[in-house]
């Protein structure tokens, strides 16, 4: 069975991802930020293994990775967890710029850095999902939007990269999704948040899954989802 990398598998779409590739009976090894979340997402995920690392603070998940052990093989290495603080420019401070992209850029590219080994060896597959801020920046999204944009320069630059080495890179941009992440966006605008309005979190690990079962003649460089007619934009 392959392996699975999975961060953010605690909510939203990293959840959703993660129950389709247990109820198929993939092998998962999935990141949390504390021990308690660890424990958490085992008892969710039976027989997963689990990673425990901060990504809020990637200067030290190499040391927080080095005294764990790391599968031997990884097939894929999927990055979903994200944060979203929004504010006008004017009004953000270093520390919500350094947080977004902390967690939204530099903590992927560390985790890609360990695990590149494993996926050269395996020909495997780097997902990032994005977000619709990655390929657009709207007012009051610019901390969000500018670790998104990097994101999608990470993405680029790996796939160039490691092409010619059989490992498939894809970046996946889900317009407003339902999810915590959602609602504290809707809290933060002020406005009510109305799950039915927005994208499934299922049907973006639709999508996942799908770039991921591609026969190998074929890679999804990048994917835009988008609610559907009737929902929300």
């Amino acid at each position: 069975m392959p392996t699975h990398v999975i961060t953010g598998a605690g909510s939203g779409i990293g959840a959703a991802v993660a129950r389709r590739l247990h109820a198929r009976g993939d092998d998962l090894v999935l990141h949390a930020r504390s021990a308690g979340r660890a424990k958490e997402l085992a008892a969710d995920f039976p027989g997963a293994r689990t990673l425990v690392g901060d990504l809020a603070d990637p200067d030290r998940l190499s040391w927080a990775l080095s005294h764990q052990s790391l599968p031997d093989r990884v097939d894929s290495l999927l990055h979903i967890a994200g944060v979203v603080d929004l504010g006008e420019v004017g009004e953000l401070t270093p520390k919500t710029w350094r947080h977004q992209l902390d967690v939204n850029l530099l903590a992927p590219a560390e985790l890609t850095r360990h695990f590149l080994p494993q996926l050269r060896a395996s020909r495997g597959h780097v997902v990032f999902v994005n977000s619709g801020a990655g390929l657009n920046a709207r007012a009051q999204w610019g901390a969000y939007a500018a670790s998104k944009h990097g994101l999608k320069a990470l993405a680029d630059s790996l796939r160039e990269e490691e092409h010619a080495g059989g490992v498939r890179v894809t970046s996946v941009y889900p317009g407003r999704t339902a999810g915590p992440m959602q609602a504290k966006v809707h809290q933060q605008e002020s406005k009510d948040y109305d799950a039915g309005r927005w994208i499934d979190p299922e049907s973006v690990a639709t999508t996942v899954l799908m770039a991921l079962d591609l026969p190998r003649d074929a890679e999804v460089n990048d994917l835009t989802v988008r609610p559907g007619p009737g929902t929300g934009r």
